[in-house]
C-alpha cells in the first residue's frame, strides 16, 4: 500500500492552516476565500465550477457564501460526494445544498447533482460521471470535509472501491462506494478530479477533527486514513480552515 510520506507531526507550523476563534468567523473567511476564487474563474474563463461536501459542518459556510455578490448565473455548483438517496431524503447532500446554499444571491447559480434514479449505485455513478464530464475540468474550487475516521469525500477506510477512488491513475470521474461506516451506498468524485482543482479547501471544526488531522499528517497507510491521499498530493493549492 502507498504511504502518505508527509511526515508532519504538528499543525502549529503548517503554512496551510488557517485557524479561527469560532465557526462563524471560519465560515465568513472561507466564504470570502471561495468567492474570490470563483470570481477569478469567472473573469478568466467566463464561468466557474464549485464542488462542495455535505454533512453538518458546512451549513454556516453555505449561508455565508450564499450572500456573496458574484455572477452566480455563470457559476455551477456540484457535489464532492453523495449518498445514493433521492433529494427528498433528509440524508441527501443535494437537499442540504438546495436548502442552505442555493438561496439569497446564490439562488441564481446552476446546480448539477450526483444522484440519478438508477437500478443501483454503479449505474448511478456512470450517469453522474457523464454530467461531471460536461462541466469540464479543472474545477475552480473544491471544498472538502473530513470524518473522525480520516475519510474525505466518500473515501472510506475499507470501502469496496477505495483503492480505485484514491488512485491518481483512475480514469472514472465518479465511482460508487460501499463501506461499513458509510451507511447507504455512496457516489464520489475520484481523487484525480479533486486534486486537479485550482483551489482546495479542507473545512474542519472541533478538537477531535484536529486530532484526526494530526494523525493523518503523520506516517501511516493512505488507505487507513484516506484524507492522506489528498494531503500528500503535490502540487496542489490546498488550505485548511479550522475552528475549535
Amino acid at each position: 500500500m502507498a504511504r502518505a510520506g508527509i511526515g508532519r507531526n504538528s499543525m502549529a507550523t503548517d503554512e496551510r492552516l488557517n485557524s479561527f476563534e469560532n465557526g462563524d468567523a471560519l465560515a465568513e473567511a472561507l466564504a470570502t476565500t471561495v468567492a474570490g476564487h470563483l470570481l477569478a474563474g469567472c473573469e478568466a474563463n467566463g464561468k466557474a465550477v464549485l464542488a462542495v461536501s455535505g454533512g453538518t459542518t458546512p451549513a454556516r459556510f453555505f449561508k455565508a457564501l450564499s450572500l456573496k455578490d458574484l455572477p452566480w448565473n455563470t457559476i455551477t455548483i456540484t457535489l464532492v460526494d453523495e449518498r445514493f438517496v433521492p433529494p427528498t431524503s433528509e440524508r441527501s447532500n443535494e437537499r442540504l445544498v438546495r436548502e442552505a446554499l442555493l438561496q439569497n444571491a446564490a439562488a441564481g447559480a446552476n446546480f448539477v447533482g450526483l444522484y440519478h434514479e438508477a437500478v443501483d449505485a454503479h449505474q448511478g455513478a456512470k450517469m453522474a460521471a457523464a454530467e461531471i464530464a460536461r462541466l469540464g475540468q479543472p474545477f475552480d474550487v473544491v471544498v472538502l470535509g473530513m470524518g473522525g475516521d480520516g475519510h474525505t469525500a466518500s473515501f472510506f477506510p475499507g470501502g469496496d472501491n477505495l483503492k480505485a477512488a484514491i488512485s491518481k491513475d483512475e480514469k472514472a470521474l465518479v465511482l460508487p462506494m460501499s463501506a461499513e461506516n458509510a451507511g447507504e451506498p455512496r457516489l464520489t468524485l475520484t481523487l484525480p478530479v479533486i486534486i486537479a482543482a485550482r483551489f482546495i479547501a479542507l473545512h474542519i471544526e472541533g478538537a477531535g477533527k484536529m486530532t484526526t488531522l494530526e494523525a493523518a499528517l503523520g506516517e501511516g497507510e493512505v488507505e487507513d486514513m484516506p484524507i492522506r491521499a489528498v494531503l500528500s498530493s503535490q502540487p496542489i493549492d490546498l488550505e485548511i480552515f479550522w475552528a475549535p
